[in-house]
């Protein structure tokens, strides 16, 4: 199914053909993102993706957009809490010369000082951008809830204060430290050769020092009562995000943690979305989401609900969630969520990039990855009683953490009383 090579550096490559598709997706990742920072340098991962955007040593700005988009293709990055990731889709037959631009890019980028500079600006205006958005600003709230003061807590993109502070120096450091070939893996999904692309990247890579591979400290996790942090904004609506500590990427009941957030939030069949909206119309937006880190994660529940009725919606949101632990849900909701949760994934993986995605997450965070059949067995053996077990794991009393967002008056006073499970 798939085809994996490593370089005597430790750079990781891993391949998967795919016939009758015209194109070709291809990503380098580093394992490096927002939670192997520092305070001082947060954001500092976020910044550097930016820049290797601006040029290369062979390659312009303009040059490595025209090269991809000039074919019909797509060009991107992305950063999160441990990852960074550079990625194109293209007609396969580009295959070679996106490799080239992505590599430079990756391992000669410019980093001028006039760039630093404005990407300074750009960066502060996309931090204002999330903080005027209350659904997402709410989610940053709550991440501070679940681990605070700790990298995991803070955001990828960084504060006004570390974003002003970053330096060409700083910049270049970080980048020759961190983006090694014992951090890097690269992963391919499409009309791809593998002993082809194997050849090419040894050409590129082979000469570079493998460097230390980059570590982060683990999560620390000691809550020990329930909290809540209000934000008075003067919106339409309060945003809501509830959160508790969950499963890390690779627990043996993940796929009961999926199962779970089906049931719970994840599609319009859920039973939040019927109870809190199709059944009493309390809110718009409802649903549920996982965090998944290599040592920890996060069960959420998001929602924008009406001012006035903050607290039903709360009370009925924290009754579902407990009905869980105390209840097996019925054989055709578990059948139907299987269903659904492959589905969604058989889908997904008829698109070259998010096959390509899946892979090198899955690599670049541990070390292997599953087929689509792998999945399909392990779902199989999920039993009914693996999701109150989960439920029972995550949904505890003194592990809620919610975050609001919007005009609270005199209830306020009345909220945290009402986080309770029962």
């Amino acid at each position: 199914m798939y085809k994996k090579s490593k370089l005597a550096n430790g750079l990781r490559l891993i391949t998967k053909r795919i016939n009758g598709v015209a194109s070709l997706s291809l990503g380098i990742w580093i394992n490096i993102g927002g939670r192997f920072e520092s305070f001082k340098q947060k954001g500092i991962s976020h910044f550097l993706e930016h820049l290797l955007f601006k040029g290369s040593k062979k390659h312009s700005c303009r040059a490595i957009k025209e090269s991809i988009e000039g074919v019909g293709g797509s060009l991107n990055g992305f950063t999160s809490e441990e990852l960074t990731c550079f990625l194109v889709k293209i007609p396969s037959r580009y295959l070679h010369s996106a490799l080239a631009i992505l590599s430079d890019m990756v391992l000669n980028p410019l980093l001028k000082p006039a760039d630093v500079d404005k990407e300074k600006t750009v960066i502060l205006e996309e931090l204002k951008m999330y903080r005027d958005l209350p659904q997402s600003y709410c989610l940053e709230l709550l991440d501070e809830l679940l681990w605070p003061r700790q990298p995991l807590g803070a955001p990828v993109i960084g504060t006004v204060e570390s974003v002003r502070g970053m330096t060409v120096d700083t910049l270049r450091s970080f980048q020759r430290m961190h983006y090694t070939p014992a951090n890097i893996v690269i992963s391919a999904a499409g009309l791809v050769e593998h002993d082809l692309l194997a050849k090419k990247i040894s050409a590129i890579f082979s000469k570079s020092s493998p460097g230390e591979s980059n570590i982060f400290t683990a999560i620390k996790e000691s809550q020990s009562e329930k909290q809540l942090k209000i934000f008075h904004k003067d919106t339409e609506q309060i945003h809501m995000a509830l959160g508790f500590h969950s499963l890390k990427r690779d627990h043996p009941l993940r796929h009961a943690q999926a199962l779970l957030h089906i049931i719970l939030g994840a599609n319009m069949s859920s039973r939040l979305f019927n109870e809190v909206r199709e059944k009493r119309g309390l809110a718009y937006e409802i649903g549920t989401g996982i965090k998944r880190y290599s040592d920890t994660g996060a069960f959420l529940v998001h929602a924008g609900i009406d001012n006035a009725k903050i607290l039903p919606c709360l009370e009925l949101i924290f009754q579902e969630l407990g009905k869980t632990k105390k209840k097996l849900v019925n054989v055709d909701e578990f059948k139907r969520a299987k269903e659904f949760y492959l589905g969604q994934l058989m889908l997904a993986l008829e698109d070259t990039m998010e096959y390509m995605l899946w892979m090198g997450e899955s690599t670049a965070c541990l070390d292997k990855v599953y087929t689509l059949q792998d999945v399909i067995n392990e779902v199989g053996k999920v039993n009914i009683e693996d999701l109150r077990q989960v439920a029972g794991q995550i949904f505890k009393q003194e592990r809620i953490n919610l975050a609001l967002i919007g005009k609270t008056g005199k209830e306020q006073k009345n909220i945290y009383a009402k986080l309770n499970l029962g």
